[in-house]
């Protein structure tokens, strides 16, 4: 019988674990969230680089499939999103 599978990051039951972190780390979090909100925000930053992680092994995968991304493409699309009009019109 299989081991039923880990939950994703963000679901399942919350348990404490022990971190070590710099004095002047947790002064400035506990400044940003208060004691009661460290725990919610530490989560919320672990989940976010978590994203970040598996979107730069998609990206890394997909560049070594199909090479490295064209920069110009690149930039003529965050001209696009910027709203900047004439440069995205020269860039596409």
């Amino acid at each position: 019988m299989a081991a039923p599978p880990a939950p994703a990051p963000g679901e399942g039951p919350v348990r404490p674990v022990a971190v070590s972190l710099h004095e002047g780390t947790i002064a400035a979090l506990k400044a940003r969230t208060g004691k009661r909100g460290m725990s919610a925000h530490v989560e919320a930053l672990i989940q976010r680089q978590l994203e970040r992680d598996r979107l730069r092994e998609l990206i890394e995968d997909a560049e070594a499939e199909h090479g490295p991304v064209d920069q110009a493409a690149v930039e003529a699309k965050r001209a696009l999103l910027r709203g900047d009009a004439a440069d995205s019109a020269d860039a596409a």
